[in-house]
């Protein structure tokens, strides 16, 4: 059967993007820079071809020019490869006690972590039974000051930086109940920092309440965040020890020591 032809505006894009896979290989394969004139001989490519896209990956800092002439894989690699192995890690450790705590409760139990500005959720568990309709499925985003999750992720960031994501965001507001001054969002950071627990008081959608803990890696940093979501009249108070123990064991997990603050 004959394969139909590549559409004739893709096929540049889809050339360039092998290329660069190609020599992304072949700096991968060398622990040291390698000159631009060995890059090119491995790879087959034209030297200005080679030049080219390197420089566009060096902008991008998947490419490091320690010197003229030489390349070396970036820093951004490492980061992206950091995040991808915390997601995939967090996201293992944490099924089966958010199943265990779903069953307890009976509400949706979400894990989520932070991408900028945003949280981004990655896992969920819940059951038609909880009488909550699930609005942001796995991959959805919400912002920061709006989420239980996002506040504690703010919350041990410095005030400049919580200050700066003022500046940035507007605080935009999405129901009647949302912080959208920065001193009443400042005294809530306040209060999730020392309790280490965050609260979402109808803040992102009117009839949702949640409640939220840290989870750390072993370096104790916050990586993740861990939630319980209710309608606004059941969400229950006892459930926070719950809450906590569930995301003492996941952190415990990634290699975690201390206690949630």
């Amino acid at each position: 059967m004959r394969r139909p032809k590549p559409d004739a505006h893709q096929t540049p894009t889809i050339q360039v993007i092998e290329r660069m896979f190609s020599l992304i290989d072949v700096l991968a394969s060398r622990d040291e820079p390698i000159s631009l004139k060995e890059i090119s001989e491995q790879t087959g490519l034209h030297p200005s071809t080679t030049h080219r896209i390197l420089n566009d990956l060096t902008v991008g800092r998947f490419v490091d020019r320690p010197e003229p002439g030489s390349y070396r894989l970036g820093m951004r690699l490492l980061e992206l490869g950091n995040l991808v192995k915390g997601r995939l890690d967090v996201r293992d450790a944490a099924l089966a006690p958010m199943r265990d705590l779903h069953r307890l409760i009976q509400q949706p139990v979400n894990l989520s972590v932070r991408q900028g500005d945003e949280i981004v959720y990655i896992e969920r568990t819940y059951s038609e039974r909880s009488g909550m309709q699930v609005v942001r499925a796995i991959g959805g985003r919400a912002p920061l000051h709006l989420t239980s999750t996002g506040k504690l992720f703010l919350a041990y960031d410095e005030l400049p930086r919580v200050r700066a994501y003022a500046t940035r965001t507007g605080l935009a507001g999405h129901t009647r109940n949302s912080i959208t001054q920065l001193p009443t969002l400042e005294r809530e950071l306040i209060r999730a920092r020392q309790s280490g627990v965050a609260h979402d008081n109808e803040e992102l959608e009117m009839g949702v309440r949640c409640m939220a803990a840290g989870i750390y890696d072993d370096q104790g940093k916050l990586v993740a965040g861990l939630s319980i979501s209710a309608p606004a009249d059941r969400l229950d108070d006892s459930w926070l020890p719950k809450l906590q123990h569930t995301a003492q064991e996941i952190s415990a997990a990634l290699g975690h020591t201390g206690s949630a603050r």
